[in-house]
């Protein structure tokens, strides 16, 4: 092939061309990866090349060696390690390191990236030592392009988030610090090569920790960053105040002396900065120190409840209110007008460290957010009313709630007012602090005084621009939660206000071609239907009508689709409506079987109808499975007509949200039919372990699978026993997977290990529950042993959680219960298993239910442990045992 005209089809701007190029060198790599690795890294280093040739090259060799999905990423990491000649390899490196120093900066940055990928496979195995070494004696001595593309080397390479890499730096931190700081310092007169220093360096502080031990070395690394802060080009001053937050973030307790010398002037010089991202960098400084004595505070109290040793805690947010409070509210004022909703500038940045400066000091925020409320709340200037109030707002979250009531109570009729201002920031301002008042204070909102205006004020506020939906929607649905009341009460606050309520919104999801707004109105609804008193709840059996009639109507209306952007809104439409016929069905529980047949004919016409990939179904299951809950056995009418669509979405691998959506509702028609499943499980049990034996689907379902099978035995009871030789060794096998040492650090394993864990245990739960019930728990003991073997391992697991525990608490009572006579005594006596009930048991930070079934499996093992050492007391038997509905609320 060409390799020049594949390398430059790789970056057309033709889908076509491009994607012809990249499955030619896909090939090229797969036929022949040593040669393909030769002749990219040449083009790579080739002066004479095109630029846009030698990027591709770059581009290529590192994506040899990226891929998003772990066990990938290992297997192209091994082709380098197994498939490559060593000579070759040191040839492909070479070439990359002398492409550094090209004239041509662009192929020194991809082949920076093309080296960092090498990196990552090589330095945690203790490979290519002389590559750091390299990369310092080029910025200590090499030409500009070669000192600058070797800094973005040791940026690119520290930036990762692979743990190995990270673990494998620290042993690199002097040479990384030399390099960096030296390109960092003021005495560089190049500034690319200064950036490109302090964004490394600002990569490195997390691996450079035993240097920050040392005082002297950390006084100098802190030096040359305070003066990066002073440096003219922006791009440098920006690096600096990054470098400061993860500073910040990392090493709060070496930072007294600095804040007191430099930081706390810097930082505020840095916010009143006119460019603006050097502003936000030092304002999300403040929102760092914040973060961090929040947490510092919140370790305090636990290590004091605990007499564990305390983190330093210097607050410095509270020292430095009266000065940079000030600051950031005149911040609020910068508001851009034209922002889009999810634009993060100045101004949303300062709303966002008032609102955890708040957090952090408390009532000590109030008198400087006053003073500025009250000096500019009637200003002429739409800046500084909308900053007057977002600054109330944001301070919802923290001070003591005797200081704020009497703030709010007189604060309310004034932002009630506000929400008529003639400009609508200041008006969606307005709705947003009402909503956080709301989330945070509502006790100071009086229902026979407040509630009837401030719902009336949000609702034309809805109707009035749709810049002001979600925070008049998020108020709301605010309101609602925080006025519904008890569950099951007969009446609350919202009850005089539903009915209104509700034709508020379904005239303004009728009238609004806003689909933004339309589907945050039908949020609201949801939260009032669900919030609903039962005085109300006949009113929400009418609403049904109308939920039905408008989703029946999108029906025909997939005939007239006619582009994707009326697809998609059809389908906004049919999923908010979905959603309220689901929030309905839950809210009325069994009195919802008048309009059942109608509402799953309904759902099965929509099935039938959506097109492929389509998001609607999502919602149409989940709605389903609320029928199922509240139907119960009932439900088995419908179960010959939604079977085939259930079992579609079990098989269809290739969609795997579809698929997730399928276990679930497994799961939750067998709790519901309970032995009126058994005609449906053959299917249901063969989609399943194909899903679990299948290389398309993700780990992640595998522990949901596991669980749906307790959950299917929980249902049939002895007819379990079908299924029991093949489910059993599955979960056999899924016990003996362990977390291997070289992934001892990687996290989602550890997660999936976990939960995979939980999910065999509520499978064995189910399983000798199901078996005791059928009389057939003879069945059982080929696996009793291994069961045990199982819950030894997770008593020896440090990561095990609280809901594992709690479900290997429930399978040790089950087999106690299931071998009354103690035929498996021995294994009860066994010292770790008696250990680990009393720490579970112990545990304060445990739910209540987590607690009980500890409690109630070491009474078991009590009684298992005195079988055949002394005759069976009577008083052991009776009450002492869970019944098993209560066991079965406790696992699910």
């Amino acid at each position: 092939m060409d390799v020049n005209q594949v390398l430059s089809g790789t970056l057309s701007p033709d889908a076509a061309i491009r994607s012809a190029a990249e499955q030619q060198l896909s090939s090229a790599a797969a036929a022949d990866f040593p040669g393909y690795l030769t002749t990219l890294s040449s083009e790579l280093a080739n002066e004479q090349a095109q630029s846009q040739v030698r990027i591709a090259a770059g581009l290529a060799l590192k994506n040899s060696f990226s891929a998003r999905d772990f066990a990938r990423l290992r297997e192209v990491q091994e082709r380098w390690l197994q498939q490559v000649d060593p000579q070759i390899k040191t040839q492909v490196k070479a070439l990359a390191l002398q492409t550094l120093g090209s004239s041509d900066s662009r192929a020194g940055q991809s082949a920076a990236q093309f080296i960092a990928s090498i990196a990552a496979i090589e330095l945690p195995r203790n490979q290519w030592p002389e590559l750091m070494r390299t990369l310092v004696e080029n910025v200590g001595s090499g030409n500009d392009q070669k000192k600058q593309a070797s800094l973005v080397s040791i940026g690119f390479i520290c930036e990762t988030e692979d743990q190995e890499l990270r673990d494998s730096l620290a042993q690199h931190s002097n040479a990384i610090l030399t390099a960096v700081v030296q390109g960092a310092r003021k005495e560089e007169p190049n500034n690319d090569i200064r950036n490109a220093a302090i964004t490394a360096l600002g990569d490195s502080l997390e691996f450079v920790r035993s240097n920050f031990e040392d005082e002297g070395e950390r006084n100098y690394i802190m030096q040359v960053i305070c003066e990066a802060t002073q440096a003219e080009d922006t791009r440098i001053q920006q690096g600096a105040y990054g470098c400061l937050n993860r500073i910040m973030g990392l090493y709060y307790e070496k930072m007294r002396f600095y804040m007191e010398k430099a930081l706390f002037g810097l930082t505020i010089q840095g916010m009143k900065s006119d460019e603006e991202d050097v502003a936000k960098l030092a304002v999300e400084f403040w929102c760092t120190v914040c973060e961090e004595e929040i947490s510092i505070e919140d370790d305090n109290a636990q290590a004091q409840a605990e007499a564990t040793e305390m983190r330093p805690y210097f607050n410095f947010a509270r020292v430095a209110t009266q000065e940079v409070v000030p600051v950031l509210l005149e911040l609020l004022a910068r508001q851009d007008e034209d922002a889009a909703d999810d634009e993060y500038n100045i101004s949303r940045a300062a709303y966002q460290c008032v609102q955890l400066w708040s957090q952090a000091v408390g009532s000590q925020i109030v008198p400087p957010v006053l003073t500025f409320v009250e000096g500019h709340l009637r200003d002429n200037d739409w800046h500084y009313r909308d900053a007057a109030v977002s600054a109330f707002g944001a301070m919802m979250e923290g001070p003591d709630e005797k200081v704020l009531d009497p703030l709010v109570k007189q604060a309310l009729p004034v932002l009630i007012e506000m929400m008529k201002d003639p400009s609508v920031q200041v008006k969606d301002s307005a709705a947003y602090a009402l909503g956080r008042i709301c989330e945070a204070v509502s006790e100071a909102i009086d229902p026979q005084t407040h509630l009837q205006s401030l719902i009336q004020v949000l609702f034309e506020g809805l109707a009035s621009h749709p810049r002001m939906a979600s925070s008049c929607c998020w108020a709301l649905m605010n309101l609602a939660d925080r006025f519904a009341g008890e569950p099951g009460c007969s009446t609350n606050a919202l009850s005089q206000h539903f009915q209104a309520s509700v034709q508020h919104l379904l005239q303004a999801t009728e009238s609004t071609q806003d689909n933004q707004l339309r589907t945050a109105a039908y949020e609201v609804l949801n939260a009032f239907v669900t919030n609903a008193a039962n005085d109300s709840v006949p009113l929400v059996a009418n609403l049904s009508e109308v939920i039905i009639d408008r989703l029946q109507k999108t029906i025909p209306m997939q005939a007239q689709v006619v582009s994707v952007e009326d697809r998609l809104t059809l389908e906004e439409i049919q999923t908010s409506l979905t959603s309220v016929v689901m929030a309905i069905i839950q809210r009325l529980e069994k009195e919802i079987a008048p309009q059942a047949d109608r509402i799953m004919d309904l759902l099965l016409n929509l099935l039938n109808s959506v097109g492929a990939k389509s998001s609607v179904p999502d919602t149409i299951f989940a709605s389903i499975g609320a029928m199922a809950n509240a139907l119960e056995a009932d439900f088995e009418k419908y179960m010959q007509s939604f079977s085939p669509f259930l079992l579609s979405a079990l098989n269809n691998q290739e969609e795997p949200q579809v698929c997730a959506m399928g276990i679930g509702l497994v799961s939750d028609i067998t709790r519901a039919l309970e032995a009126r499943v058994a005609p449906f499980c053959d299917q249901f049990m063969n989609s399943l372990l194909n899903n679990l034996r299948s290389t398309t689907l993700g780990n992640q379902f595998k522990p949901a699978i596991l669980q749906c099978f307790g959950d299917v035995a929980q249902a049939i009871g002895g007819e379990f026993e079908t299924y029991l030789s093949v489910v059993a060794q599955v979960l056999q096998q899924a016990a003996g997977i362990t977390v291997q040492s070289e992934n001892s650090a990687n996290f989602e394993m550890l997660d999936y290990v976990v939960s995979l864990r939980e999910g065999i245990m509520d499978a064995w739960g189910g399983i000798v529950m199901a078996l005791r019930a059928g009389s057939k728990t003879n069945l059982l003991q080929p696996y009793v042993e291994s069961i045990f073997s199982l819950l030894n391992t997770v008593y020896l697991d440090p990561n095990r959680t609280e809901a594992l525990l709690r479900a290997s608490m429930g399978v040790v009572g089950d087999i106690s219960e299931a071998f009354p006579n103690g035929e498996y005594s021995h294994y009860f006596r066994a010292d770790w298993l008696t250990a680990m009930c009393r720490e579970t048991r112990a545990n304060k930070e445990f739910a209540p239910r987590t607690q009980e079934t500890a409690r109630w499996a070491r009474e078991q093992i009590k009684r298992q442990a005195g079988k055949g050492l002394q005759p069976r007391r009577r008083h052991w038997t009776g009450n002492s045992s869970l019944p098993t509905d209560f066991r079965a609320r406790m696992i699910y």
